[in-house]
């Protein structure tokens, strides 16, 4: 879940074995949006994905996060085509052929959160849009690499805005990662824009929830009158990747990847 724009909380450095925790919690996330992949199709609804996804982390003794988070009203944030984030599920909100679906999913287990997101085509979606996923999720996959102790928070941002931009799409400003621990937001965020101030340095033991938000248009969002949902000012589509990743002495190990192994 992104956060919006605010300034730096506290930086908490983790113990191998809460980290090991949050492991375990990114892992039944994972699950979820694995399940997301299966059951997103032309004529769901996003109320019963919204239950689909709360059941399977009841079902591994993990609890959403999201449910009643700041009001949130739901487990799952679904959002749709030009929906950039925070969408509410509703049982009038139907899949439809061609559109492209954002889901992001939180857990708290044994303390601890869980947190990150895909998006997913419908069918057939037109070279744009394929593009637009395709781009998000390099610019995700880039900015996991900079994930390396004595690297810092801005060379994360760095190398998500200028793989997006070269690409001439445009990435969200108001809403970025964060920190992420026994605190479902912490410090530091983590802009997916370059910053002109100093930004932390990465150091063994700090976990971030990298979540690079790209749309086709403008970088200019709006948030409705439901005060969750956030949509491209343009109107045209956006996408939303996202992976929860330690900073460990050996590189970065990516929590919430399915089936990921504990680095020895």
């Amino acid at each position: 879940m992104g956060e919006e724009n605010n300034p730096d909380k506290n930086i908490v450095v983790k113990s191998l074995k809460e980290i090991e925790i949050m492991h375990s919690a990114n892992q039944i996330v994972a699950g979820v949006l694995n399940l997301m992949r299966e059951k997103i199709v032309p004529g769901v609804t996003t109320e019963m994905l919204n239950s689909w996804a709360e059941q399977y982390c009841l079902d591994h003794k993990g609890i959403p996060a999201f449910k009643g988070y700041r009001g949130f009203p739901k487990s799952l944030c679904v959002s749709i085509n030009e929906e950039v984030v925070h969408g509410i599920p509703s049982k009038k909100i139907i899949v439809r052929e061609g559109d492209i679906v954002s889901v992001d999913f939180g857990v708290k287990y044994k303390g601890f959160y869980g947190d990150a997101a895909i998006t997913i085509p419908v069918g057939q979606v037109s070279d744009k849009i394929q593009k637009l996923l395709d781009v998000t999720q390099e610019s995700l996959n880039l900015a996991i690499e900079q994930v390396r102790v004595g690297n810092r928070i801005k060379d994360i941002s760095n190398a998500i805005q200028g793989h997006v931009e070269s690409h001439k799409f445009s990435v969200v400003r108001q809403f970025v990662g964060h920190g992420i621990g026994s605190n479902l937001h912490e410090g530091p965020e983590v802009p997916n824009y370059k910053v002109k101030q100093a930004s932390p340095r990465l150091i063994e033991g700090m976990v971030l929830a990298i979540e690079p938000m790209v749309n086709i248009g403008t970088h200019k969002v709006k948030v409705l009158k439901d005060r969750w949902t956030v949509i491209t000012a343009d109107r045209f589509p956006s996408a939303h990747f996202e992976h929860s990743v330690a900073v460990t002495n050996k590189g970065p190990f990516v929590l919430s990847e399915l089936h990921s192994q504990f680095p020895n």
